[in-house]
């Protein structure tokens, strides 16, 4: 049996943006927390409908109050991820913030040979 691509089969509010039916991604960093949820959902890491109810969430939270920030869709799927890991003690909350503030501190070239 073929595993459920999960993300793939959503419609309504949770789904993920399409063109022409296929995934459409602005930047680099959206189609990689696309493919760690997808991956970790995979794994077993977490139900669909959890991740589905967090992403839900994240995006009627955003709704009612904005707060003049810009719609990102993989902006509120991230969001999710780590509510769902953190809500499992997965990660710790302050984990993911800390990581990602770490790596944004790296050099632009930090990973790639001169």
């Amino acid at each position: 049996m073929t595993p459920l691509l999960a993300p793939l089969d959503i419609d309504g509010l949770a789904a993920p943006p399409r063109s022409n039916g296929e995934l459409i991604f602005a930047e680099p960093w959206e189609s990689r927390a696309f493919g760690m949820a997808v991956t970790l959902y995979d794994a077993g890491a977490f139900t669909w409908p959890e991740f589905q109810a967090a992403l839900i969430a994240r995006i009627a939270a955003w709704e009612a109050n904005p707060g003049g920030r810009p719609w990102s869709y993989y902006e509120h799927w991230l969001g999710a991820l780590e509510d769902v890991l953190a809500q499992q003690g997965t990660v710790a909350a302050g984990e993911v913030a800390e990581r990602a503030q770490s790596l944004a501190h790296r050099p632009i070239s930090h990973d790639h040979a001169h």
